[in-house]
């Protein structure tokens, strides 16, 4: 499979996704709800085919080094927020 591969990144998101999916097979300390793996699985996806287009289309390096940090920060911020509630906004569950 090329790395310009369409499927690479559902693949990549299933495989990530398959980590809690294992783990809440194998202990109580893991949780996941239905509604949990969809927007696991949107925030990764997009973020996915965001990276990639920032990969693609912008030109000068350090334009496409600041585009990728910036875009892996929000989605941790996004992703803390949804699982612990940082900055107790209304859809974290608070």
């Amino acid at each position: 499979m090329k790395a310009n591969s369409p499927w690479i990144i559902p693949i990549a998101v299933s495989v990530i996704l398959a980590v809690p999916f294992v783990a809440m097979m194998l202990t109580e300390q893991v949780n996941w709800s239905l509604s949990d793996f969809l927007v696991a699985g949107l925030l990764l996806t997009t973020v996915g085919f965001a990276g990639r287009w920032i990969l693609s289309n912008v030109r000068p390096l350090h334009y496409k080094v600041i585009s990728v940090l910036l875009l892996l920060s929000v989605l941790i911020i996004v992703w803390l927020e949804l699982a612990v509630g940082i900055f107790g906004s209304p859809f974290a569950g608070n």
